[in-house]
């Protein structure tokens, strides 16, 4: 079997070969780590500690990791930690916010890379973040007596029905699996429809409403605050995590709302580091002065002596005078946390195109009043959440955006409702990283037993 998933990756690494290519040298996506990838030589670990290999795709599980970690080593402090990322991106941000942790370009699903990874790492166990599930991946685990777990699992309708087209050829890779800790009672029973014993799949809610900030006081959004140059009371709208074309979306909506809410700021971030360059065009594009957190941080704090486009600039001025601050871009990695803090009025985006949304609980957490259009499926839990609790305002385009935004800018009352009952929501589903983490735990060898005991016990 491991064969035949060999060959058709290989198969199909050749047919992606053109695309991959044009991904590198056009958008300049995936240039290193591919000798990692193909064939998983990663720098050895040394001790013999008990070892926890984390797997994410991208960024937003990696955000998940550090609260996890931490967690476990409250339980389990002599355990070490691997951590391997799918996407460059992905990779960036957990070097970041795991220094103390060993970070890898995760191998693909060949058998011989998988091997490669596990000789040279020597994990106690797995764990997968929300999915992320390969048929060698998993299977190499088994035969080298690493229980594979999926934890805050995820099984949307859409990864369902994929994933039942082809249950021949999964059912096996979903039945070894160790542990599954499914973030809804739904996608359990996606888990266990799909090959998971029952018995191992257990509902633990989301750990992503756990550990947010809560106070817009805290350091790090200090520090962006006074960065940006922005007084404590300044209402701003921030569109974080967004793509095209939301950004010219939001600016339609901010020109609105400009005139009549003068000294409402703006900020965007992005959510793909690829297209800020496009992003800053747009907005001088559009007779915008910009200020760029990246320009800002290699200049020093508060962005002293900073070159900005005037208002007045005559690239392509807008029909009636605007207010001279500027557009605030936010064109670095790690630092969305953080900015939700600087939220008046916050949409989330991801939602006005087809991307099928992005994590809304950092600005709910903050008490923001939260904004998202209405392709949500990929956090469609938390928004039936947020919509039972009347905790978030879903918006269609660019006038419903303005218009919603303009209420809560105008009536702080109105604001401050619906920001509290965001944060009721998250103090209600919060306590899934401790029952993650407890889980986690109980894969790993415990002192004085062999190594090989948890596939023993999760079997």
């Amino acid at each position: 079997m491991p064969h035949l998933f060999n060959a058709a990756y290989l198969l199909a690494l050749v047919l992606a070969a053109p695309y991959l290519a044009w991904r590198r040298f056009a958008q300049g996506k995936d240039r290193t780590g591919w000798n990692e990838k193909l064939t998983g030589r990663v720098e050895p670990r040394t001790g013999d500690e008990p070892c926890l290999w984390w797997h994410a795709v991208s960024v937003g599980e990696v955000l998940q990791l550090p609260n996890l970690i931490a967690a476990v080593r409250e339980r389990r402090p002599e355990a070490v930690h691997v951590v391997t990322v799918s996407t460059g991106t992905g990779l960036e941000v957990a070097r970041k916010k795991l220094p103390d942790v060993a970070v890898h370009q995760a191998p693909l699903d060949f058998s011989w890379a998988i091997d490669a990874f596990l000789r040279r790492t020597r994990p106690s166990a797995l764990a997968l973040v929300e999915l992320e599930l390969w048929p060698n991946l998993v299977r190499r685990c088994e035969a080298a007596g690493v229980p594979a777990a999926v934890v805050n699992g995820r099984l949307s309708a859409n990864s369902f029905r994929g994933y039942r087209r082809v249950r021949p050829l999964i059912r096996g890779t979903f039945a070894r699996l160790a542990w599954v800790g499914a973030q809804t009672g739904e996608y359990a029973h996606r888990f266990v429809a799909l090959g998971a014993p029952r018995e191992r799949v257990a509902v633990t809610g989301s750990v992503k409403f756990d550990g947010l900030r809560v106070d817009s006081a805290n350091p790090a959004t200090r520090v962006l605050r006074e960065a940006f140059g922005l007084d404590e009371d300044a209402p701003v709208l921030l569109a974080g995590s967004t793509g095209d074309p939301e950004e010219a979306i939001v600016l339609d909506a901010y020109e609105q709302i400009r005139r009549t809410v003068p000294d409402c700021r703006l900020l965007i971030a992005p959510r793909h580091k690829e297209r800020f360059e496009a992003v800053a065009s747009l907005i001088e594009a559009r007779g915008h002065a910009l200020r760029r957190l990246s320009r800002i941080r290699g200049k020093g704090e508060g962005g002293r002596g900073e070159e900005e486009r005037s208002a007045d600039s005559p690239i392509t001025p807008p029909s009636s005078p605007l207010p001279p601050h500027p557009v605030l871009l936010l064109d670095t990695l790690g630092d969305l946390s953080a900015a939700w803090g600087l939220a008046t009025v916050a949409f989330v985006g991801g939602s006005l195109n087809d991307r099928g949304g992005q994590n809304m609980l950092e600005p709910a957490a903050y008490g923001a009043a939260v904004t998202f259009g209405p392709n949500t499926r990929n956090f469609a839990d938390v928004v039936a959440k947020l919509k039972a609790a009347d905790a978030a305002t879903e918006v269609t385009d660019a006038a419903s955006l303005a218009a919603a935004a303009f209420g809560f800018l105008t009536d702080p009352a109105v604001r401050a409702a619906i920001g509290s009952r965001a944060q009721q929501v998250i103090r209600e589903n919060a306590g899934a990283t401790a029952a993650t983490a407890d889980a986690v735990v109980a894969l790993l060898p415990v002192a004085g037993v062999a190594a090989d005991a948890p596939l023993a016990r999760a079997a």
